[in-house]
């Protein structure tokens, strides 16, 4: 790896906490993302020139205080000259120039999380905001992700979710970037919650690019809810999301085959699940379920649970599968959830049961452009031996995806029912 690639593949796994430091110095998000990117800038010029450093990391953190800290001083400076022309500096108090490095360290000694992605999220999850740009600005912020993926995350158009960025950036600035009190962090946990979810499901499932997977995600995302187990041991949800993440993380060594290309569920050696995770995942679901089983992520849980306590795809209880989606979808109704069940119900009662509550979908506008609605349909219809309608949903799918690991799978299905 060249010192420039390096650079930028650090850059992009430090990213949310490059962001965090230097928002709690500017207390602007722009400014702060500002700093972020000028750090990579210097890597880029320096590491070429002068070698890697040992730890990159830190030395991305350390240019990125240092550009925040220039900020501050060339604040001071006009505040200061600003406040010659109407008073007298004594009466001001303007030649005291506050050690900012100094007040950073203090700060973070005192904090109760220590972690800057962590306390950006809290910070990010204002209640002033509305729940959608709570999210979509701490993706962005945090997850790495690109606006047109967190476009793909929401099933909504890229352009709304920009706008929404741009007015939760607006709204928060001024703001303390500090982690808000134990009373204030219950009212921003759900949002908070969703966030590290959605970060989890962009490794899971990349909306795009040439890779299936994006494992840095996921393993951030597995670091962030761990951290709010600890932080906040009462909360029925937060082991719920634990326990679901875990789950599914200990899928990831079989989604890909030798090659590199998709295995889908029940077609995975599920002798490379990783057995540690999926332990990890029922204790949590265990403690969920001991506080409150009715939240959406316990009950996405005990469904994820039922496919890991089978050793065989043959022996999965679908008919409790499809129970499991009845709770959820009767308390937390949505369109991906119904679509999640109708896939369910096609293996526990037949193609022809799931065929007909997928179509029933068609008219969703969540799910218009939803690759994994036509994907679905495909299957059903193969399994009924719908051969041309198979083919014809199947290049649908493909057509919508913009994954390409998953848009070649879909269209090597297509070609294998022939023309």
């Amino acid at each position: 790896m060249s010192h420039a690639d390096l650079a930028a593949a650090t850059w992009r796994i430090e990213r949310g906490r490059l962001v965090g430091a230097a928002a709690r110095l500017l207390r602007d998000l722009d400014e702060a993302e500002d700093c972020a990117q000028d750090a990579l800038l210097a890597a880029l010029d320096a590491w070429p020139r002068d070698g890697a450093p040992h730890n990159p990391a830190a030395w991305l953190m350390t240019a990125t205080r240092n550009k925040a800290l220039d900020r501050l001083r060339r604040r001071a400076m006009l505040a200061r000259e600003h406040a010659q022309l109407a008073a007298d500096d004594e009466a001001m108090g303007t030649q005291v120039v506050p050690d900012f490095a100094d007040q950073l360290d203090a700060a973070r000694d005192q904090a109760e999380i220590g972690d800057e992605q962590l306390r950006l999220i809290f910070i990010a999850c204002h209640p002033t905001l509305p729940r959608e740009s709570q999210v979509a600005l701490t993706l962005r912020l945090l997850g790495g992700l690109e606006t047109a993926e967190i476009a793909h995350a929401f099933l909504l158009p890229e352009a709304t979710v920009a706008q929404r960025i741009v007015r939760a950036k607006k709204a928060l600035k001024g703001q303390p970037y500090e982690l808000p009190r134990a009373d204030e962090r219950a009212l921003r946990l759900d949002a908070v919650l969703a966030v590290v979810y959605l970060i989890f499901n962009e490794g899971h499932s990349a909306a795009g690019g040439a890779q299936l997977l994006r494992p840095a995600l996921c393993d951030e995302a597995l670091r962030l809810v761990r951290q709010l187990q600890h932080l906040l041991p009462r909360e029925a949800e937060v082991h719920g999301l634990a326990a679901l993440l875990e789950i599914q993380a200990s899928r990831l060594p079989a989604r890909l085959d030798a090659q590199g290309r998709p295995v889908l569920l029940p077609e995975q050696d599920r002798r490379r699940w990783v057995r540690l995770l999926i332990q990890r995942g029922l204790a949590a679901l265990a403690m969920a379920q001991a506080l409150d089983a009715d939240g959406p992520y316990a009950l996405q849980a005990a469904i994820a649970a039922c496919h890991a306590r089978a050793a065989r795809a043959e022996d999965t209880d679908w008919h409790a599968i499809v129970a499991g989606y009845d709770r959820l979808l009767a308390r937390h109704p949505s369109p991906v959830v119904a679509l999640n069940r109708a896939v369910a119900v096609g293996l526990a009662d037949g193609p022809a049961a799931a065929l007909a509550l997928l179509d029933a979908l068609a008219d969703e506008p969540q799910l218009q452009r939803y690759p994994f609605l036509a994907g679905a349909r495909a299957d059903m219809l193969e399994r009924l031996g719908c051969v041309a309608e198979a083919r014809a949903a199947y290049a649908q799918a493909a057509a919508l995806t913009d994954n390409a690991a998953q848009r070649a799978l879909l269209l090597a299905r297509a070609k294998r029912l022939g023309h």
